[in-house]
């Protein structure tokens, strides 16, 4: 079934959670769903998603931004992801368009943040700045044990491949970060929803579909009919 989206607002869904959760993964399938019902959807990443923003991220996880400390990390995250809304994201939504992301503004609230120790102030504003009224409808978080993640994301990395920035830190740091994202959902309930990336990828899919449809497609579904 085609559904009609209102065309003067899409919809904005990011994915977030630890390394190797499989946001990528569920991004994925959720895009292809959505264009099966009709929808032009636009995929995009953090830090990247456009020109300006994707040589801010080689530069972030390559390491080289690390000796200047968290503060700078958030600053520059947080560059990129005005360029990246700006850019790419607002214009997406302002046309109908679904804008799936992986990682946001909640990526920099838990690695610099809870992990980095940048104060929750400084980045609400860092955050107001870059991002203004274009905030996610539903963030996924995706959750996993933090040595499961790991040893996925060395799995799915080619054998002379270096882990980047984030991946190469220490078990305890993923743990905490986990615990980061699960506060944030605890938080912010209405906007955030957690399911188990510890079920088979189909699993997660399913989950992932019937969050969208409860909380965006039921009431265009009925309308149709």
């Amino acid at each position: 079934m085609t559904f009609q989206m209102t065309p003067e607002k899409g919809r904005f869904v990011t994915f977030e959670g630890g390394e190797g959760v499989g946001k990528s993964t569920q991004l994925a399938r959720l895009a292809e769903h959505l264009r099966e019902c009709g929808f032009e959807v636009v995929t995009t990443r953090e830090p990247g998603g456009t020109e300006k923003a994707e040589k801010l991220r080689d530069f972030l996880l390559s390491g080289r931004a690390a000796p200047l400390g968290p503060l700078a990390e958030a600053a520059l995250f947080s560059a990129a992801r005005a360029d990246h809304v700006a850019t790419l994201i607002a214009p997406a939504l302002k046309r109908g368009a679904w804008v799936l992301c992986d990682r946001f503004a909640d990526s920099t609230r838990a690695y610099q943040g809870a992990r980095g120790g940048v104060d929750a102030k400084t980045l609400a504003l860092l955050e107001r700045a870059a991002v203004g009224e274009t905030r996610p409808d539903l963030t996924i978080v995706l959750d996993l044990p933090a040595g499961e993640g790991m040893a996925r994301a060395a799995s799915r990395r080619d054998g002379g491949e270096r882990a980047d920035r984030f991946e190469s830190e220490d078990p305890s740091f993923h743990e905490g970060l986990r615990h980061a994202f699960l506060d944030i959902a605890e938080s912010e309930p209405e906007r955030c929803c957690v399911i188990d990336a510890s079920l088979s990828v189909d699993d997660v899919a399913r989950t992932v579909r019937a969050f969208i449809h409860d909380r965006f497609l039921a009431h265009a579904a009925q309308a149709a009919q």
